[in-house]
């Protein structure tokens, strides 16, 4: 009688050096302690090239945003001042830069706009500035929304569940950018005179607003269906026969198992509210100008690429790049908490 073959061991985690050296301490001298999924996911991460520069590369844009006042201090100029109108050697009879590539020099590093003679490089510094502003306000705003329902109706079930499974269904067939477009004016018109300047922030506020209200959709189904799985699993049971209320379960049981799949989407949502943003700009929806804003920028720069194409480079430019570099972030986040979906 043969006997069984014992089971092979599992084959260790790779780890650096560093990292066992990292997790020895006094009474565990090989560095042979558990590590959390957090400190995996840690490792994982980075080790990805990929990932790693594109987090400074978003680091940088949001650096660059928030020092933006900063930044324009240093270098002596505004976004506002009409530096062209100011001073008429800038500008030519047809208001184009006399200098070539938009009037690039030592003063004007990107150069200066047609017509009103603006700095492009602070322009585009507070346009980074509001852009982000608004697309993380939104996604942050998006995701909470999107856990809180998504929660909500998985957990709770039946009619409720019904309900919130009905308004996704509807949030998600329409056509938001047309919706945003119709919508948005509507919306200025109840808050603000027609014969009276509508405030930056009020645009700001609204626009958020609407595209928080009609952006939680895709998140809260992603999370309701997660739930339905979780609620039945044995250790949602053990809970709930141990007497724990069901906000307890829902913040000490499910949640905790939830956040892969939230984290990847708010890293994947907050690109796709910056060209939202930036397109609504473009068609007139949103900020306008002189408010910097990338939207903006590409609206002004596509009256004049004919003639010069510098207009539309840096903010197409500086614009891609981002959400090359979050678009690439987000994927190594994805592939770092579930390593079973890398690419």
């Amino acid at each position: 009688m043969t006997t069984p073959a014992s089971p092979s061991p599992a084959a260790p985690l790779e780890v650096t050096d560093e990292d066992s050296a990292a997790s020895a301490k006094p009474g565990n001298p090989k560095g042979s302690e558990s590590r959390s999924p957090g400190r995996l996911a840690w490792i994982r991460f980075r080790r990805d090239r990929t990932g790693v520069i594109s987090a400074f590369v978003v680091i940088f844009f949001f650096v660059v945003g928030i020092g933006a006042p900063l930044i324009a201090k240093l270098y002596g100029k505004d976004p506002y001042t009409t530096y062209g109108q100011n001073d008429p050697s800038l500008l030519n009879d047809f208001g184009f830069p006399v200098k070539p590539n938009g009037g690039m020099s030592g003063d004007f590093w990107f150069g200066i706009d047609p017509q009103l003679g603006r700095d492009v490089f602070t322009f585009l510094f507070y346009a980074i500035r509001n852009s982000l502003l608004i697309a993380t306000a939104t996604a942050l705003l998006v995701t909470g929304l999107g856990i809180a329902i998504g929660l909500t109706a998985g957990y709770l079930g039946g009619k409720t569940d019904y309900l919130v499974g009905r308004v996704i269904d509807v949030l998600l067939a329409f056509p938001q950018t047309l919706f945003f477009i119709s919508f948005w004016p509507v919306v200025l018109n109840i808050l603000v005179a027609p014969n009276e300047a509508t405030p930056t922030w009020l645009t700001v506020v609204s626009l958020i607003s609407i595209m928080t209200a009609f952006g939680w959709a895709s998140i809260a189904r992603l999370l309701r269906g997660e739930v339905l799985a979780l609620r039945e699993r044995e250790f949602v049971e053990a809970a709930k026969v141990t007497g724990a209320s069901p906000a307890r379960i829902i913040f000490k049981e499910l949640l905790p198992n939830l956040w892969t799949p939230i984290l990847i989407q708010a890293t994947l949502a907050l690109p796709m509210y910056v060209t939202t943003e930036a397109g609504l700009a473009f068609l007139g929806v949103g900020l306008s100008d002189p408010t910097p804003d990338w939207g903006v920028m590409m609206q002004y720069g596509a009256q004049y690429y004919q003639s010069d194409i510098t207009y539309m480079l840096f903010p197409g430019l500086t614009m891609v790049i981002f959400v090359i570099a979050f678009n690439l972030l987000g994927d190594s986040v994805r592939d770092a908490l579930d390593p079973k979906a890398r690419r």
